[in-house]
């Protein structure tokens, strides 16, 4: 394997990465983080499944040069500086902090997603004529590379859509699979070893979705992505957090010192970061597509390096990776329908069982859960009971799944009235944090809402290939171990809400507290008219990371008599800070059902930025 060359430093800090402390430091939490430091291949196979993924040259809808494409984007008024100009991406850099963020609204297009380089990367696409779909998947493909803690083309990518021409919601899964060959030895140190690596499935879900509902080049969508990986970009206080954390193992291969360790020592906060070779990657996976990624270099230079750290996955697991297009799981809430990812993204299901259960509360005469000790109490225990059962829920194309049985009213009613007894609820094992989530819409009224995830803890194995992290999606696994080579059942929620068969709010969020995050913002807008620039800075309620793991948490700032009434009814919940990060990032879009006013705003807990076109 060979390894770019990058520019190497100098030790002294210059006058610009101080501008960049100072403002990055402006984040209350930043200063605590910093310390002492000063389109290609498609996807053809119409729906089925086991069609395999196609083997030609990329598409030629919407070819642009990069030029064409940042002229066309100044010719409709935006501001494409955050390639183009140092200044204007060293301030949206500096938005990077955890805090209060800005709100945005526009009757036009918005994303929002947790970096603002690549929020304003998928605000471009807009800018330029792109739809929801071209918008969300360039803002997922440029956070693979400013937030390589957090995500990466070796995870997982699928999006949830809605057409506004046809008015109908689709789900494409690019879940990752379980190799074909049986995992042995497998135990809780297999993600640190090559044993915990999965079959990904970013790439396919990348390229499914921009042949079904985008419209630009693979070029355009890539172009940010590729320039903040060759160029550059000036690393946040978040990213060098965890990257001070996973310095051990971020240090061990001679890609990850050449990245992370320029001059043998771990980089500075505000210091540029360089990914050349990963830019190399990206070009040709814009040029080539699937036919690189699953059929030539990248998946045998994956799969030695793979082997060689005592994992299974083969070049055969890559040629028989096949993308899946299901019908998105339904429900309805108080006069809303929802909408949202169907197993083995089982996050979406989740949240539409949560909701309906939810129904058979009184929650508009009880208050919000952060006013009512009986509200936070049912929607913990809801979710905790929900989340245990979805533990059980294997891929359903392996096993059979009722869906419709899960996502009735009736089975709601049942288990709201066994909830209602008090029993304990068991608390399973949570996943690991390490994900993103995208939201867009367009001008039109499509919108589109991704997860995309490295699946596990950052640079659990310390692994590259050609330039990219090899992430431990494996980590999934100890939820449900899938079949071999079958799709891993994932706890990703991409969902909506629609009235009169337009959406109202779509949203997600990462974390091991995606559901109660999303229960909780959901039923503040819908049930009590919260906007959503209020709900999103009210003290939350879920699961907090420690050093020996996740726990039920609720932030200090949430009404002291409400919480205590909560803990004597039975919920174990320790008071953590304000704007814990452990309890998600709430990334979504409000859609006024009248004036069809699109809002939103960063989520305190994570470097959020929302952006109208």
């Amino acid at each position: 394997m060979k390894d770019s060359s990058i520019e190497r430093k100098g030790t002294t800090m210059s006058a610009d990465r101080r501008q960049f402390l100072k403002l990055a430091t402006s984040g209350a939490v930043a200063a605590g983080v910093l310390g002492s430091s000063a389109a290609g291949a498609r996807v053809v196979n119409g729906g089925d499944r086991g069609c395999g993924l196609a083997r030609m040259a990329p598409s030629a809808v919407g070819q642009s040069s990069e030029s064409s494409f940042l002229g066309s984007v100044r010719a409709r008024g935006a501001t494409p500086g955050s390639v183009t100009d140092p200044e204007e991406r060293r301030r949206l850099i500096g938005k990077a902090v955890f805090g209060a963020k800005e709100t945005a609204s526009g009757s036009a297009g918005m994303v929002i997603c947790a970096h603002p380089l690549a929020t304003r990367a998928g605000t471009d696409i807009l800018r330029a004529g792109g739809n929801a779909a071209d918008a969300a998947l360039c803002a997922s493909v440029t956070q693979c590379v400013v937030e390589p803690h957090m995500t990466g083309i070796t995870g997982v990518l699928s999006m949830l859509y809605y057409d506004a021409a046809t008015g109908k919601s689709s789900y494409v899964n690019g879940g990752m699979n379980a190799p074909l060959a049986p995992l042995t030895g497998w135990g809780p140190t297999a993600t640190a070893t090559g044993l915990g690596v999965g079959v990904p499935g970013f790439w396919a879900g990348y390229e499914a979705s921009l042949a079904r509902h985008g419209s630009k080049s693979s070029k355009d969508l890539c172009s940010a992505a590729i320039s903040y990986a060759r160029d550059g970009f000036e690393i946040h206080p978040f990213l060098w957090g965890e990257m001070f954390t996973q310095s051990s193992t971020l240090g061990v291969t001679d890609t990850g010192r050449e990245i992370f360790f320029p001059n043998g020592g771990l980089a500075d906060p505000g210091e540029l970061l360089y990914q050349k070779q990963a830019a190399d990657t990206l070009e040709r996976l814009a040029e080539e597509g699937n036919d690189y990624f699953y059929f030539g270099d990248f998946a045998r230079e994956y799969s030695e390096v793979v082997q060689a750290a005592g994992g299974v996955v083969t070049p055969e697991d890559f040629e028989r990776y096949d993308v899946r297009y299901d019908e998105p799981a339904r429900g309805s809430y108080r006069g809303y329908e929802l909408v949202g990812s169907p197993p083995p993204d089982n996050g979406g299901t989740h949240i539409i069982e949560i909701l309906q259960i939810l129904e058979n509360v009184e929650i508009e005469r009880l208050g919000p859960p952060t006013e009512s000790a009986e509200t936070m109490w049912q929607m913990a225990r809801a979710t905790d009971l929900v989340f245990l059962e979805g533990g059980k829920q294997p891929d359903p194309a392996s096993h059979l799944l009722p869906l419709d049985l899960i996502t009735s009213k009736e089975y709601a009613k049942m288990r709201f009235d066994l909830l209602q007894m008090g029993l304990p609820i068991e608390k399973p094992q949570m996943p690991p944090p390490g994900s993103c989530h995208v939201t867009t819409v367009d001008s039109a009224g499509n919108v589109a809402t991704i997860l995309h995830s490295c699946m596990s803890l950052p640079w659990s194995n310390g692994l590259f290939c050609a330039g990219v992290t090899i992430v431990a999606s494996g980590a999934h696994f100890f939820r449900i171990m899938p079949k071999p080579g079958h799709r891993a059942s994932v706890y990703v929620a991409p969902n909506m809400v629609i009235k009169d068969g337009k959406p109202v709010l779509a949203s997600g969020s990462p974390s091991g507290s995606l559901l109660q995050n999303i229960v909780q913002n959901t039923s503040n807008m819908i049930d009590f008219g919260i906007p959503i620039q209020e709900s999103i800075n009210l003290p939350r309620f879920g699961n907090a990371y420690g050093a020996s793991g996740m726990f039920p948490a609720v932030e200090v700032d949430l009404n002291e008599t409400v919480r205590d009434a909560a803990i004597a009814l039975g919920l174990q919940l320790q008071p953590v800070n304000q704007w814990n990060w452990g309890l998600g990032s709430f990334e979504g879009i409000w859609i006024d059902p009248i004036t069809g006013e699109r809002s939103g705003r960063g989520d305190p807990r994570r470097c959020a930025m929302v952006e109208a076109e």
